[in-house]
């Protein structure tokens, strides 16, 4: 990879990582030292990445010190008992998207991950799989879990409406 690849490479998709970090810890500060961390360790590899595949490569690399992140604060913080109201919704609200990121929220790592990475940023199964280090049927079953938790915790459309 060139230097001019890698500079394309910051500017194209600098946003979609943050945003995709940013979905996972809700903490902006956090979510931009990770991007730093990803393009860092891009830039150290840099003659051995092909310029083609940079995009899948910083999102990989974003995943595995998102994932490194995490576990380093779940060491930090105190576990709590289950609370099983959060596990359904039963309110009445007028926003679908502040009623799927609480859902969001309660989807295990990998499943939000998955997800996140088809949905929002537009990945392919095989792509998925390479980034988070899945085979591409598991890719699917933790997408169709996923929606399926979500599904059910949303509940009728015209519930939330």
């Amino acid at each position: 990879m060139e230097l001019s690849d890698y500079n394309n490479c910051v500017e194209n998709h600098a946003d979609g990582v943050y945003r995709f970090v940013l979905k996972h810890i809700k903490n902006k500060d956090a979510a931009k030292d990770i991007v730093q961390d990803s393009f860092e360790k891009m830039w150290r590899k840099i003659d051995s990445i092909d310029a083609q595949k940079c995009k899948t490569y910083l999102f990989t690399t974003a995943y595995h010190t998102l994932i490194d992140y995490t576990r380093k604060e779940a060491k930090k913080t105190n576990l709590t008992e289950i609370n099983s109201d959060r596990h359904s919704h039963s309110v009445q609200y007028s926003d679908l998207k502040q009623v799927l990121n609480q859902g969001l929220e309660q989807l295990p790592d990998i499943q939000k991950t998955v997800l996140l990475l088809r949905d929002y940023e537009g990945y392919d199964y095989e792509e998925i799989g390479k980034i988070t280090s899945l085979t591409e049927s598991q890719v699917k079953v933790y997408i169709f879990r996923a929606r399926t938790y979500l599904k059910n915790y949303i509940g009728k459309v015209e519930s939330v409406i």
